[in-house]
Order: C-alpha cells, then structure tokens, then sequence
C-alpha cells in the first residue's frame, strides 16, 4: 500500500485502542471517535480510558498519561488528544514505548512516556487523509491513523529523536495537581516512588501528612495518599479536597 510500511514482527499485536482526551463526560466528540474506529478497526475493542483531563492542559496531561497506562494490558494502543493547536503547525506524533503504542500531538502530551521508557521508537507523521476537517483531527486523522497501526502498518512518517520532542526536557515528576477526579480528589503529577512517606505536602497553606488510605484519618481531614496508580493524591476522606483547599488542575504543591 503506498505510503506505509509494515511493522516488523517484534511489534506486540494491538488488542485493544484506549482513548485519553479532554473532551469532557457526555461530548459528541468521543462518541464519534469511537464509532468512527468501529468502522475502520471493527475486531479491536476501543474504550474510553478517561475523557475529563483539564482542558487544553497537555503540559498536565503529559504527567498523568505514564501512570494511567502503567496498570492496563501491554497491548493496548492510547490514541490521545488533548489538542488545543488542532488545524495550526503542530506535527503529529506516533511513539513506539516499550512495545505499546501512542498517538497523539507533539505538544508535550507523551513527552513523560517517552522520557520513562527503556525502548523506543519516535515519528513524525506525514501521512493526512483525503478528507480531513480544521477542528476534529482526532475523528479524521488519528482515529485512521489507530487503525493502520492495529493492522500492522505505520503510516507514511519520518523518524525523531526523543529530543525534539515537545516537553522531553520538562521534570520528570511535577509539584502541581495535574488532574481532578469526581470525587474532588487532586491527583499530583509527582511519583509516590520518588517520596519519603513521611514527607509532608504544603498546599493551600496547609500542612498535609500522608496516610495509607482514607479509614485511617477522621472524616473532614486532608491527607496525601499513594494512589492507584503510583500517584501522589490529595484528598480529604469523605469530603471534597477540592472545595476544602480551594485547589484545582494547575496549582501548585510543595514538598516538605
């Protein structure tokens, strides 16, 4: 097929296609997508990872993706969007990561997976569909883009290396809330791993200590916690950290 090449036969097969956007719960725009890769890759399972990231946030994201992924099936592919430059100069980005594959812009958005793996691969694609809108790329370009990929090819693309891509000398752990859950939980974009349990976070002007989970503080009390996912979390136990520290995606933590 012109244009592509194959994959070679160390590429794990694509099981299933997970998406990560900003779209928000209850948009057109993942519905879309999905039914858009229904089409195009109807034997391979697509899911909706998380669809509430702070919006235009890549520089958040980028935090949050390596420790979503961490936990799910080796073969999944994230196809990722959290846009704001969709239609403009931005380039798009395939990342081959210790055998997983993600798609997405080169704005920062896989600068953390690529900056924690041990193997990889970087392309810039060159390849654009024949019909493609201004606005919604990841409907009419990345989603054929997914498809390719879980049929063994690799679109028409250039190689890069790790340091030309967006954010790759970013920190490797971030002292700020990268993501807010249902609950009002604060989802750090530091790495449990990379803190002494003893350690104590300042944020809102307040001293916050760590426990294992949320029985172990009274109901009304701040606490950090490792979360499911090798984060640091902010949370406060039957309540909403958000509203009781008065925090949000963007601000900014203080270890102590």
């Amino acid at each position: 097929m012109p244009g592509f090449f194959m994959l070679t036969g160390d590429m794990n097969k694509i099981g299933r296609i997970a998406l990560v956007t900003d779209f928000g719960p209850g948009s057109p725009y993942v519905g879309q997508m999905r039914l858009r890769l229904a089409q195009l890759a109807p034997a391979t399972e697509s899911s909706d990872l998380v669809s509430d990231l702070p919006p235009f946030r890549s520089d958040l994201a980028a935090y949050l993706l390596p420790a979503l992924a961490r936990d799910v099936p080796d073969d999944t592919l994230f196809l990722c969007i959290v846009d704001p430059g969709v239609g403009g100069e931005r380039a798009v980005i395939a990342l081959e990561a210790d055998g997983r594959w993600y798609l997405g812009p080169d704005n920062g958005l896989l600068s953390m997976v690529a900056r924690h793996a041990s193997r990889w691969r970087l392309l810039r694609v060159t390849w654009r569909p024949e019909r493609l809108s201004n606005s919604f790329h990841g409907r009419d370009l990345f989603c054929p883009l997914a498809a390719m990929l879980v049929a063994g090819e690799v679109p028409e693309s250039a190689s890069l290396e790790l340091r030309s891509l967006e954010g790759f000398d970013w920190p490797s752990d971030l002292a700020a809330v990268v993501y807010r859950d249902g609950y009002g939980n604060l989802v750090t974009g530091l790495r449990a791993s990379e803190v002494n349990t003893e350690a104590r976070i300042w944020a809102a002007n307040r001293d916050i200590s760590s426990a294992r989970t949320f029985c172990e503080v009274p109901a009304g009390k701040a606490f950090w916690y490792e979360n499911s996912f090798g984060l640091i979390e902010i949370a406060v136990n039957r309540g909403r950290a958000d509203q009781v520290l008065g925090l949000g995606p963007g601000d900014q933590v203080v270890i102590r």
